[in-house]
């Protein structure tokens, strides 16, 4: 940070003692020397220079492999990094497992540890946006796991809805017994769409008061 830089440099002088100054803000007597220069040639200015991070892009990979590792992504989105660094050797290009994994954490395509199943899939997620973009043509591997998604979604309790009030969910829930009125229940409705729920409490369960909750407004 530039304020530390400034503090050491204001220390050392209230101090009349460098390696002092420099044992009590943590730096060595060479960075000492260095922000001195800086300060004295362009002041704060050169010092604020320092302070910022430039990206190493070095260890990046090629923009054309980058490209490829996102177009398979998106045209298989089932394949996992291993395999995708083993179809991009056949065509030549090179790239580690962990590799096709930093591209897709740089384009919010990875899948994370902890996400077990296809509808966590960021990939399948960047190819629903990619749809819903342009009219693309789906590959019968795009397809596949797409579909895949929707069935676990399905069995997994989660059922896909165009709108608010598209479909709901009732059901209903024994509370417990009132003295002087007896045993109570509560009636559930969730819309599945914005996840909004409504409830009442009855002193009966039936079809009549299964429709009273729905008509109620």
């Amino acid at each position: 940070m530039i304020k530390n830089k400034l503090d050491l440099l204001k220390l050392a002088r209230q101090l009349g003692n460098i390696a002092r100054a420099c044992r009590i803000m943590g730096y060595s007597r060479d960075s000492f020397y260095r922000f001195k220069r800086l300060y004295q040639t362009g002041g704060e200015l050169a010092l604020q220079e320092i302070s910022r991070k430039k990206p190493i892009y070095k260890n990046r990979v090629a923009r054309e492999i980058e490209e490829e590792v996102v177009k398979i992504a998106r045209e298989n989105p089932a394949l996992g990094p291993v395999r995708v660094s083993n179809e991009l050797k056949k065509k030549g290009m090179f790239i580690s497992p962990g590799g096709v994994r930093c591209v897709w954490l740089r384009h919010g395509m990875e899948t994370f540890p902890k996400d077990r199943t296809l509808s966590d899939n960021k990939r399948l997620k960047a190819l629903e946006a990619k749809m819903a973009e342009e009219k693309l043509i789906l590959t019968e591997a795009q397809l596949a796991a797409l579909e895949r998604k929707k069935e676990q979604k399905e069995a997994e309790g989660e059922i896909e809805t165009e709108h608010p009030g598209y479909l709901g969910s009732q059901d209903t829930f024994y509370v417990g017994t009132l003295k002087g009125v007896g045993r109570i229940y509560q009636q559930t409705f969730i819309d599945t769409y914005s996840r909004v729920a409504f409830a009442k409490l009855y002193d009966r369960k039936n079809a009549l008061v299964a429709a009273d909750l729905l008509n109620d407004r």
